[in-house]
């Protein structure tokens, strides 16, 4: 089947680089018998790299061109091919100990993290092709430019770490930024654990949705002025100057304080 060229509301940048393909799949260092999962395949230059290791691959594909070309190339005991939106697949229904990978489109790169810290208990780890910018806040610390409500989300559930860059011209078409590829590992919550894990995800949206405000205003729906001593946090400070584990501290407060019904 003849591939037409990239469709932009599918944010198709397709990766053509050898020495970046076989960089990325060292570093996924693929076993036999992994269970993985690509989203965004597209045309196959990393699905192919992972099948000369992997007995069999699941990827998910919202073109069905591509798709289709995908289940021409490989047959179905070595590829399942989902054709579907990413942000509305069930990853858990997949199993555990998935491992999922891919270049991930970069107009729905945001959302779809988040949804995939949802899946988190079925996820041994995931490594992504991104916009650098993205990366960089998905591993900012507190108390800097790129903190926010993307780094507090997923740092509450995975370790990351930021691999390498990528140019441009390693796609094509190329992008107008830098790109990175990180690694995501799930963590035993050791920033400690949400006590409504719903709530903690409205706090830290609305503490960042109002990011130049004191806690004490952005929170001050929730949180008394005279508890601020005993949570040990600075009610002049920003969202951006606390911990994950301080947006646990007052999403818990919170909840514990908010027993009969949420606020937020």
């Amino acid at each position: 089947m003849a591939l037409g060229p990239p469709r932009k509301r599918f944010g198709q940048h397709f990766l053509v680089n050898p020495g970046v393909i076989d960089k990325i799949v060292a570093a996924i260092d693929p076993r036999a018998d992994d269970r993985m999962v690509e989203i965004g395949p597209g045309r196959g230059a990393l699905t192919g790299p992972l099948l000369d290791r992997l007995t069999r691959l699941e990827v998910i594909e919202v073109d069905r061109d591509l798709a289709a070309t995908l289940k021409q190339t490989w047959p179905a005991e070595r590829l399942a091919v989902h054709l579907c939106d990413a942000l509305s697949f069930d990853f858990g229904a997949l199993g555990s100990n998935l491992r999922v990978v891919g270049n991930l489109p970069y107009n729905i790169s945001t959302p779809l993290l988040f949804h995939l810290v949802e899946h988190a208990e079925s996820i041994r780890d995931m490594y992504f092709m991104l916009q650098r910018e993205v990366v960089e806040r998905m591993a900012a610390a507190p108390a800097t430019a790129a903190y926010g409500r993307l780094s507090v989300m997923l740092q509450y559930r995975f370790d990351i770490d930021a691999l390498f860059t990528v140019s441009p011209g390693s796609f094509a078409p190329p992008p107008k930024v830098e790109s990175a590829v990180v690694q995501l590992v799930p963590h035993a919550l050791r920033h400690g654990t949400a006590a409504n894990p719903g709530h903690f995800r409205r706090l830290v949206a609305q503490v960042f949705a109002q990011r130049r405000k004191m806690l004490r205003k952005a929170c001050g729906d929730v949180v008394p002025a005279g508890a601020w001593a005993a949570l040990d946090i600075d009610s002049q400070a920003r969202g951006e100057d606390l911990a994950v584990s301080d947006f646990i501290r007052l999403s818990n407060y919170a909840t514990i304080s908010t027993s009969r019904g949420e606020k937020l």
